[in-house]
């Protein structure tokens, strides 16, 4: 590789090498001048208005120049100080101070306008006053205060470019400009997502998160890892005095660059709560009582041991979690096949992306995703395929529209017109729930009856043209709109444009694996990709948008029935973990999921440790899942609050430390291995998953292999049997997060798969996958079709984000009904509705949504009061054994009075 080249500038009559290209301004930066700026933001375009950053430039016929917005150039003579400068810097701070009032010096966090102002000693310039007419109080996290801006439109901006929201809108009355919320009256009624980015961006205070003004300004700054979604995000986390007081996003997380959600900004108040799990519990027949750990860990300790010796290692059964690091996962499995025996392990991957993984690891060789975030800036199309993007993967969601919007093409396949779906230029495909392998089927017709497909790709990577080619052009497009409800045409310009207009780029959600077809979806899905070269090179790819922050580790660390650590087989890599860790592997066939709780009900599961995992609110048939789990002779829960699982039925509960709280790694949807770093003490008792089942595991006499005394070492016996994981240390680690394969210490990660071959080898083969209608069907009784998911501001079970201010922005959860539906039903806004199923029944506030289609529904599930997955079938994918929350069949009713 070239070194890069690299331009000779002299600054302040120093001669310095720095990269080519850029700004003057990040030029500077570089070499350690700090440079004063109002109007510019890394994250934005250059402004260019402020004054604050100039510069002198030889050879410019106007003396001083804005460094934010002057292009780099070899050769170039820079002074950063002069008289000159200093009194330009100096006149544009007067003329702005004179305008704000005083209180601008009181703000708990140091903003740049207040430095500067102090640093050439103008505080008593400061001489307009606040008008209490632009105070706004009223959103739960941001205060807003417009007497102390500066119009350095730094939140229109970074609201526009960055967030893609267009909430600040500029109020020009003659000579007196206001900024205020597109609702044209308060934040809190505004089209606001909360993200923060307009006060990460303030320069002056004018926007300031309400948390610095009741708990003081930070004293201490980690880095750290999000707890919520599987996107990833970096956040710089201020404390004070062992509380949370602040989280901002860093400007150079490689996933996030610089922006966050609401979730990751401000939803951290749960670590607070009153009715965090502070100590062991142990069930009387009077209920729940107080226990020390080592009273615990006998309890547990002793009944795991008797149920083994009389039923077996079979009758004992262990959930990972999705919310837990892979240190605490990689320990569960390891639990499970070592001290108890059996490979009965599996975790809540199991009713979300278990199809994904199928699907890919069959396919292609490996059960993630192909490709990078930042290839969705590359790409020239993106597809986005049952996933809601911008409610439930926020920053991902973002840099596709942005990128939308900057004229990339957008296709956006879902039941419901999605926030994603109304940008401009999107192409929506509003398929029929259940219907996706008869849509991409179509889609795949199209490429090949109009001869759209890649040629070269496929005659050298692509077996089983033959007999695909005969299969797919049976479902032409005109023929399949009876079953998806697709127009033709959309089908055959979607199909074009992903053809065409390459690289094409594919991610999607759980609207397409949360079916009775979803890993066959998925194949379809890769089809398609193959078909058309969009799989192995940059801006391409099948890339599954995961859920919650770990499930993608929580899975690959071996929390699957049928797979070691690193997604290996076992039949084939038994005898490579059994010499690491000095005990056999059990070879019997582990029981997934929900086979987990069948087995509970006939008396065959007699024991199940779920950590961190709801259970009894999250899975499928509330009903039929509470009688299993009330069947166990055993249930221990581990968890952050008492959940259902673990406040109603548990025989044990444990503390468990949060994410804030402990040392480890999390793995993201793009398969980056980040750290995520202990920040404050645990309360109580609390102690991480890991250490729990540590201690149970050398109470049953497995001392030697279950010794860990931190996170550290875990991860270093990951590496040991994981080959793939080998070159990711912490110290590696400690610098950025790596994506795997990276299988030694000089290796940089993998950024994209499957580029000269595929993981399965040279080729993949396509598959004829024929569409198979649900036997979910409405009918008469049952005329509506429900699907179920998450919202922005609820976070899947609401564990955490129930016990924050986003109750203030959404609480509870709510039935969507399309307008026309509600007026035929006589159904308003906000009336309470009987929902009811074949399998259960509820009671939800109605919401008018024109997103939803006639005919069909759709409903959150955070909150146990509502308790949605009452409702939900028995119907599972046959590969995964993956439950259809997307399609229930059910009747409604208002509630009168």
């Amino acid at each position: 590789m070239s070194e890069p080249v690299r331009w000779r500038v002299t600054v302040d009559g120093v001669p310095r090498d720095v990269p080519e290209g850029g700004t003057v301004l990040e030029a500077l930066r570089r070499l350690g001048h700090e440079v004063p700026t109002l109007c510019h933001d890394d994250r934005l375009r250059p402004h260019s208005v402020c004054a604050m950053c100039i510069v002198e430039v030889d050879g410019r016929a106007h003396p001083t120049a804005p460094s934010c917005g002057t292009p780099l150039a070899d050769g170039m003579v820079i002074r950063t100080r002069s008289p000159l400068i200093d009194a330009d810097r100096r006149a544009a701070l007067e003329m702005l101070a004179r305008r704000m009032p005083p209180e601008t010096l009181q703000s708990p966090e140091e903003h740049p306008f207040a430095r500067y102002l102090r640093e050439r000693s103008l505080e008593d310039e400061l001489r307009g006053k606040e008008d209490p007419a632009l105070v706004d109080a009223s959103h739960p996290y941001i205060r807003v205060d417009m007497s102390r801006c500066i119009h350095c439109l730094r939140c229109v901006r970074i609201c526009d470019d960055l967030q893609g929201q267009f909430v600040w809108k500029v109020d020009d009355r003659g000579d007196q400009v206001v900024i205020r919320p597109d609702s044209g009256t308060t934040l809190l009624r505004s089209s606001c997502v909360s993200c923060g980015a307009c006060v990460s961006s303030c320069p002056t205070g004018a926007l300031e998160d309400k948390t610095l003004l009741e708990h003081g300004p930070a004293t201490e700054s980690a880095r750290t890892t999000c707890p919520y979604c599987g996107v990833g995000c970096e956040l710089d986390v201020r404390t004070r005095e062992g509380r949370i007081v602040q989280i901002l996003p860093p400007l150079d997380a490689p996933v996030n660059k610089g922006h966050l959600c609401v979730k990751g900004r401000y939803a951290f108040e749960f670590v607070e709560s009153a009715d965090r799990l502070t100590t062991p519990l142990i069930r009387e027949p009077a209920g729940l009582r107080r226990a020390s750990w080592a009273e615990a860990i006998t309890f547990i300790a002793r009944r795991l041991r008797a149920i083994v010796d009389q039923h077996g290692p079979d009758a004992v059964a262990v959930l990972g979690s999705a919310r837990a690091t892979n240190e605490d996962n990689y320990v569960a499995q390891k639990f499970a096949r070592v001290v108890i025996g059996t490979n009965n392990v599996d975790c809540c991957g199991r009713v979300c992306h278990a199809p994904s993984a199928y699907a890919l690891q069959k396919m292609l060789g490996a059960g993630a995703a192909t490709s990078s975030f930042d290839d969705i800036e590359l790409a020239r199309t993106m597809l986005v395929f049952g996933a809601n993007v911008t409610e439930n993967h926020p920053v991902v969601g973002a840099r596709i529209r942005q990128h939308a919007l900057g004229g990339a093409g957008l296709i956006v396949v879902d039941p419901r017109r999605l926030e994603i779906a109304r940008v401009p230029g999107a192409l929506h495909l509003r398929v029929r729930p259940g219907t996706d392998v008869a849509l991409l089927n179509a889609m795949a017709c199209v490429v090949v009856e109009e001869g759209l497909v890649d040629r070269a790709f496929l005659r050298e990577r692509v077996e089983g043209w033959d007999s695909f080619e005969r299969f797919v052009l049976g479902f032409r497009p005109e023929e399949t709109i009876a079953v998806t409800g697709v127009p033709p045409e959309l089908v055959r310009e979607a199909a074009r444009r992903y053809a065409c207009d390459k690289p094409s780029i594919g991610f999607h959600g759980l609207g397409l694996t949360e079916h009775v077809q979803g890993s066959e979806g998925v194949m379809a899905l890769v089809n398609l990709a193959l078909l058309t070269g969009n799989v192995g090179a940059p801006g391409t790819g099948v890339n599954p948008l995961r859920g919650q922050n770990n499930v993608q580790g929580s899975a690959h660390m071996g929390c699957d029935p049928s797979s070691l650590t690193g997604g290996a087989r076992i039949e084939e890599a038994a005898a490579r973990f059994e010499r690491v860790w000095g005990a056999p592997v059990p070879r019997r066939r582990g029981r997934r999921l929900l086979s987990m709780m069948r087995a509970a009900r006939d008396g065959e599961v007699r024991a199940l440790w779920a950590m961190g995992y709801d259970v009894a609110l999250t899975d499928p048939q509330m009903a039929e899942t509470r009688h299993s789990l009330e069947s166990l002779e055993l249930l221990v829960a581990q968890d952050i609050f008492p959940c259902v699982t673990a406040r109603e039925l548990a025989h044990v509960v444990l503390p468990s430390a949060c994410a804030f709280e402990k040392d480890g790694t999390f793995m993201n949807a793009e398969r980056r291995v980040q750290r995520v770093r202990k920040i404050l003490e645990p309360p109580g008792d609390a102690r991480p998953d890991w250490d729990a089942l540590c201690q149970v595991a050398r109470a049953m006499g497995h001392a030697e292999g279950f010794a860990f005394a931190t996170a550290e070492q875990i991860w270093d016996e990951v590496r040991e049997v994981w080959p793939g994981a080998r070159g990711m240390s912490y110290e590696r680690l400690e610098e950025r997060g790596l994506q795997w394969p990276c299988p030694d210490e000089r290796h940089p990660g993998t950024g994209l798969l499957h580029a000269g071959s595929f993981a399965s080898g040279v080729k993949a083969r396509l598959r004829c996958i024929e569409y198979t209608p649900t036997p979910e069907q409405t009918s008469a009784e049952f005329p509506f079709v429900l699907g179920t998911g998450r919202s922005l501001y609820q976070f899947n079970a609401g564990t955490m984000t129930h016990r924050t201010r986003n109750e203030v922005l959404r609480s509870g959860d709510r039935l969507d009904i399309s307008p026309d539906d509600a007026a035929k039903l006589g159904i308003v806004e906000g009336q309470r509705v009987h929902v009811e199923s074949r399998y259960g029944r509820t009671m939800l506030p109605a919401h008018l949504d024109d997103a939803v289609d006639a005919g069909q529904l759709f409903a959150t599930f955070s909150d146990p009061a509502t308790a949605v997955n009452a409702l939900t079938g028995p119907y599972l994918d046959p590969h995964t054994e993956t439950p259809e929350y997307k399609v229930t069949a059910v009747r409604i009713e208002g509630v009168q009075g």
